[in-house]
C-alpha cells in the first residue's frame, strides 16, 4: 500500500519521541532529521521536504510545546495539520457548471490511467445522480477508443467518438451532442505523449480555447514520484489545471506525489484512484490521508465503505432473526459478501488507528473464499439447517468446493460456536446488545476461524 515505508519510519519516530517523556530543542531537530530522511525516501520534492521541515521545526522548538506535559503528543498534531496544509487542507469538489453540461477536461502523461481513471470518474457522478458522457479524444495510441468503450459498456456510459477526427472537432460536437441530448456531465478523454511535448500541449490547448472546459484535471502515476510532479508543473504551466487526480493510490507508491504536487503546482488533489475495478475511486481528504501517513488510520473512509456495504432493510431483517435465535448458514454468507464490498481484509485493517503496527498480520483471504465455497456448495435446506449434514452430505460438498471433509466439518463447528454465543444475545434485553454486534453491514464482527 502507499506511504507504508513512509508511515513505519515516522511512527518509529514518534515512538522514540515518546519515550523519552521530557524533550529538549536537541530532540525535537534529531526527529525532524528522520522525518526528513522518510520524505526524501519516500521521493517527496526536496523544496518541499525543506519548507515542510523547516515549518514544523520551527512551531515544534517553542516553549509552549517543549514545556507542556505531553510534548510528544503536541509534536504528531503539529506534524499532522502541517502535512493536512500541504496536500490541501480540505476535500474539493469538481467545478460545476450550473446552466448547461460540465466539461471534465483529462488530461496527462500516456500511462497514468488517465482513461481508466477517468471512466471511474464519470462512473461515481453516475452513482452520484448524475447523467455523464464519455468522449474519445486520443487518436493517437492503439485501442485507446476501445479501451473507453469498454469501460463506458461496464459503467453503462455512452461514449462519443468520431474516430480518427481531429480531437479538437470531437471534442466540440461532443459538448454540443451532450446539450442537446440531455448530458449534464462531459468527460473528454485526451492523448498523453510518454513525455511532455509541445506538439500535444498545443493540442490541448485547442481543445481548452473551443470548449472551455469547467474543469482541467490532471491524472497522475502516484507510483511515479518525483517524475509526477514534474509532469505535473509542465501540464499546470501549459494549460493551468484546476485540479489533479491521484491513480494507483493503492500500489506500492512510495508517495511522494501525493505530498509534493499540491506544493509544486497549488492545485488540488481531488480524486484517488485506489484499485484495478472501474468502482475504485474515493474523493481525496488531505486530513484523511495525513492520520494514515501518521498511523493513525483512517476511520472515517472506513466508515463511508461500511456505509456503502449497509443494506437498512438486510440489517432490520438480521436484527430480528438474531432476537429469536433464527442466524443460518445463508445469513452468514450474506454478511460475508457485504464486508467483502468494503475491500480486503487487509485494507480494512490498514485503515483502523495503528494499522501500521499490524504489518506482517497475515490475513488468510483464501480461508474466507474456502468458507464461501463451501456454502455455496451447499443445498437452501442444508444452509437453513445444518444439523441435518451427514457423513455423505459433508463428502459432496467438500466435493462441490475443492475441499477436505475436515474443512467442512471445521465450518460447522465454528459455525455452532457462533449460534450459541448468538443465543446468549437473544431474548429479553436483546436489542440494546444487537446494537452493539450490528456493526458494520448487519453484524459486528469478521469471520474468524
Amino acid at each position: 500500500m502507499a506511504f507504508e515505508g513512509l508511515t513505519e519510519k515516522i511512527s518509529a519516530t514518534f515512538k522514540k519521541l515518546r519515550g523519552k517523556g521530557r524533550l529538549k530543542e536537541a530532540d525535537v531537530k534529531e526527529a525532524m532529521r528522520e522525518i526528513r530522511m522518510a520524505l526524501l525516501e519516500a521521493d517527496v520534492s526536496y523544496k518541499v521536504v525543506k519548507d515542510f521541515t523547516k515549518t514544523v521545526t520551527e512551531r515544534c522548538v517553542g516553549t509552549d510545546v517543549l514545556e507542556s506535559l505531553t510534548p510528544a503528543q503536541m509534536i504528531v498534531k503539529i506534524v499532522n495539520e502541517e502535512l493536512c496544509k500541504l496536500m490541501g487542507s480540505d476535500a474539493r469538489h469538481l467545478n460545476i457548471n450550473p446552466n448547461g453540461p460540465t466539461v471534465v477536461m483529462l488530461v496527462g502523461l500516456q500511462g497514468a490511467g488517465k482513461t481508466t481513471n477517468g471512466s471511474k470518474l464519470a462512473g461515481l457522478m453516475k452513482r452520484q445522480g448524475r447523467n455523464p458522457l464519455l468522449v474519445a479524444c486520443d487518436i493517437y495510441r492503439p485501442a485507446a477508443i476501445q479501451q473507453l468503450k469498454v469501460c463506458g459498456d461496464k459503467l453503462g456510459i455512452p461514449v462519443f467518438e468520431r474516430g480518427t477526427q481531429n480531437p479538437v472537432d470531437t471534442a466540440k460536437e461532443a459538448v454540443l451532442h451532450a446539450r442537446q441530448r440531455g448530458y449534464d456531465m462531459v468527460f473528454l478523454d485526451t492523448a498523453g505523449r510518454l513525455h511532455v511535448d509541445e506538439a500535444l500541449m498545443e493540442e490541448l490547448k485547442n481543445i481548452k480555447a473551443t470548449v472551455k472546459p469547467n474543469e482541467i484535471m490532471l491524472v497522475v502515476d502516484a507510483m511515479t514520484g518525483q517524475d509526477a510532479v514534474n509532469a505535473a508543473q509542465s501540464f499546470n504551466e501549459w494549460l493551468d489545471i484546476d485540479s489533479v487526480m491521484l491513480s494507483k493510490l493503492d500500489g506500492d507508491a512510495r508517495g511522494g506525489a501525493a505530498l509534493s504536487v499540491r506544493a509544486v503546482t497549488g492545485k488540488p488533489i481531488k480524486f484517488a484512484g485506489i484499485g484495478e475495478k472501474l468502482e475504485d475511486i474515493e474523493a481525496f481528504h488531505p486530513d484523511r490521508m495525513a492520520s494514515r501517513i501518521l498511523g493513525m488510520g483512517d476511520v472515517l473512509s472506513l466508515i463511508e465503505k461500511a456505509e456503502k456495504a449497509y443494506d437498512a432493510k438486510k440489517a432490520a431483517e438480521m436484527e430480528q432473526k438474531l432476537k429469536s435465535n433464527r442466524f443460518t448458514l445463508q445469513d452468514f454468507y450474506d454478511q460475508m459478501v457485504q464486508m467483502k464490498s468494503m475491500g480486503s481484509m487487509e485494507e480494512i485493517l490498514a485503515q483502523m488507528p495503528g494499522g501500521a503496527n499490524l504489518k506482517g498480520m497475515k490475513v488468510d483471504e483464501k480461508a474466507m473464499a474456502h468458507t464461501e465455497a463451501i456454502i455455496l456448495s451447499m443445498t437452501p435446506k442444508e444452509r437453513e439447517k445444518p444439523e441435518i449434514i451427514a457423513a455423505s452430505r459433508k463428502k459432496r460438498i467438500a466435493a462441490g468446493a475443492g475441499v477436505k471433509v475436515e474443512d467442512v466439518n471445521r465450518l460447522l463447528k465454528s459455525f455452532e460456536q457462533m449460534r450459541k454465543l448468538i443465543k446468549q444475545f437473544s431474548g429479553p434485553g436483546a436489542g440494546k446488545k444487537l446494537k452493539r454486534m450490528r456493526g458494520m453491514g448487519g453484524f459486528g464482527g469478521f469471520p474468524g476461524f
